[in-house]
């Protein structure tokens, strides 16, 4: 027999209380040969800052939006940023890129693949990531960019 799902926990150690903590957790855990659970200690990951979404849209977005031209044609910020979530969100999870839970895609009832991924499953690091790509493209459709109006 199994065991039932172990629900993921995550305890940030910053003193010796939540040391503690996490020893009696692991000494209460349930154990399995054939499923075992997986312990990981690594540096906090902090999700991606809200200013950085922000940036995005009123800076490379707005940017390519009003610059870039495919086949005679311009688009919207809100196109080219479903463009650049299928081009440039990672394909799995990394975690230093990633929040814990990210995916980039699923399938419909039909079996057809579609996009579920979003920059606001990305870490600060992969948010970086994600907005270099977006200048990357810009700059080989001969976008210039400026620097995002600060918000207030």
């Amino acid at each position: 027999m199994t065991r039932q799902k172990f629900e993921q926990r995550k305890l940030l150690l910053r003193g010796q209380e939540q040391v503690d903590r996490a020893i009696a957790l692991l000494r209460t855990v349930p154990l399995d040969d054939k499923k075992p659970l997986e312990v990981l200690v690594r540096e906090e990951v902090k999700a991606r800052k809200l200013d950085q979404q922000g940036l995005m849209w009123a800076g490379p977005l707005k940017d390519l939006s009003e610059q870039a031209w495919i086949e005679q044609r311009q688009y919207s910020p809100e196109v080219w940023h479903e463009f650049c979530k299928k081009e440039f969100l990672p394909e799995e999870l990394d975690p230093e890129l990633c929040l814990e839970g990210y995916r980039k895609w699923d399938f419909d009832p039909a079996g057809d693949r579609v996009l579920v991924g979003s920059t606001t499953m990305l870490t600060v690091k992969g948010m970086a990531w994600h907005i270099t790509q977006i200048h990357a493209l810009g700059g080989s459709l001969g976008v210039e960019f400026h620097e995002a109006p600060p918000r207030g």
